[in-house]
């Protein structure tokens, strides 16, 4: 006879459980039961809130994906002492009483210890992705009906009866392997529940290199990824062995994956290529300000398949081999960056004495740097004056480099206007010349070239 059978024979159609609480309950066993079974519940609280608070205290400057998983976890310290408390008032009190009350409170116990532990590694998994909120409370909302179920059918005695019926249910797969129901779904089970492990320790690890100081940012990024494709892998092959699938047969798919990531997945494989390629060689940071193709601003993310690009304007999502193929400006690579502005000054101003007003007026300008100092510039003799250049040095791009131009521009209108430096703007002459075939117009009226008994009268 089948191990589920055994098993279901020997639970009754109602559940043993039910059968013997119906039994115990109004007798002094019963109430005895009650009591130690709230004794046991309020010690649980006591020794949860204990737990709480110090695990409050260890998450209040965590993240919120970290504090929001840590809610799960803090609500699970109460069923998980009370079922300790009871679990072990029930085995203590065996040999003297009948301990249905107590067998029965496991349950509900277990199963929400379970459920809130469940919920801790997918919110720690999938809360930091925004992607993924939707999908969260999805999976949620399943795994909560699927717990209750089956708590519902271990108390009733139809468990095993619902076990043997999927044992029976079998169906071939390639005509030379029969598979049952229950094999079927016990494999996706330990496939999700190995995948969830890895990805929860993934989740850890990634959160304790990034908090590493002795680590490069474009390093903790690049072991964070293949640790954790490492774990996602050896997950899935000990979910497979559990399950009993021949790991042989991954070859052909192995085989088949090369000729895609060949042919019509190199784009993508390209752009996870340049991703790796990226991080290790330093060339772009996170925090860096870049400008590629027609694109400026700060790197804010690099992903597996893109780097993102914030601006102004929004966020723009760069291919990886869009930053390693072509010609990028990384206006942070160096400490210093550059920041220039032109001026035209009257040609009665001495260009020496301009000079050093310009290097003097920026010098102590906010985000300026003192080294290396403010430097001017005699640029070209221009149609309406001297034009100059005045360039200082910042090292914080990140904060962009408009604000530091004008303030520049202000400093040096304010110099000039206090030292009686004039800036020239462009001047045009119109002369009325005196002709003899001008048109008569409306009186008051002035043309170029009309007849009029005027001298020549120049306007500027």
């Amino acid at each position: 006879m089948p191990e589920a059978a055994v098993a279901a024979s020997e639970h009754p159609p109602f559940g043993r459980m039910l059968d013997d609480l119906i039994r115990d309950a109004g007798g002094q066993a019963f109430f005895w039961q009650i009591g130690v079974l709230a004794g046991c519940l309020v010690v649980a609280w006591f020794l949860a809130r204990h737990v709480v608070k110090r695990l409050d205290a260890r998450h209040a400057t965590s993240s919120f994906a970290l504090r929001f998983a840590a809610t799960s976890l803090e609500r699970a310290m109460f069923p998980l002492f009370g079922w300790l408390l009871v679990l072990g008032a029930r085995y203590a009190l065996a040999p003297f009483w009948s301990v249905s009350v107590l067998r029965l409170a496991l349950v509900p116990l277990f199963g929400i210890t379970f459920l809130y532990f469940a919920f801790y590694i997918l919110r720690r998994v999938m809360s930091g992705n925004g992607q993924l909120q939707g999908m969260l409370v999805l999976v949620e909302k399943v795994l909560t009906t699927l717990v209750w179920l089956g708590m519902g059918l271990y108390v009733l005695g139809l468990l095993w009866d619902v076990i043997g019926w999927m044992q029976a249910v079998r169906f071939s797969v390639g005509g030379k392997h029969d598979v049952s129901l229950a094999s079927t779904l016990l494999g996706a089970v330990w496939i999700l529940l190995t995948v969830l492990v890895a990805m929860w320790f993934g989740s850890w690890l990634e959160d304790r290199l990034m908090r590493a100081p002795s680590l490069d940012t474009n390093l903790k990024v690049v072991l964070t990824r293949i640790a954790k494709a490492l774990l996602l892998v050896v997950a899935l092959l000990l979910s497979l062995s559990l399950v009993g699938i021949d790991l042989t047969v991954l070859s052909v798919f192995g085989g088949a994956l090369g000729v895609g990531l060949g042919l019509g997945l190199q784009k993508i494989a390209s752009n996870y290529i340049s991703g790796f390629i990226i991080l290790l060689d330093r060339s772009v940071k996170l925090g860096d300000q870049i400008t590629v193709d027609k694109y400026t601003g700060i790197v804010a993310q690099i992903r597996t398949r893109y780097t993102v690009i914030r601006n102004g304007d929004g966020e723009t999502l760069v291919p990886n081999e869009q930053l390693v193929a072509q010609s990028v400006q990384n206006h942070s690579f160096t400490n210093n960056v550059r920041v220039a502005t032109r001026v035209q000054a009257d040609y009665a101003a001495d260009p020496d004495h301009v000079i050093a007003l310009l290097e003097e007026c920026v010098r102590d300008l906010p985000r300026v740097l003192a080294d290396p100092k403010p430097a001017a510039f005699l640029v070209t003799f221009a149609e309406s004056g001297i034009e100059y250049e005045i360039a200082v040095n910042i090292a914080d791009p990140e904060k962009g480099k408009l604000g530091v131009q004008s303030a520049m521009n202000r400093a040096i209108w304010r110099t000039f206007q206090a030292h009686g430096i004039s800036i020239p703007y462009p001047q045009r002459e119109i002369r009325a010349m005196p002709g003899s075939h001008a048109e008569p117009t409306p009186q008051g009226a002035l043309q170029v070239g009309e007849k009029a008994d005027v001298p020549p009268a120049t306007i500027r």
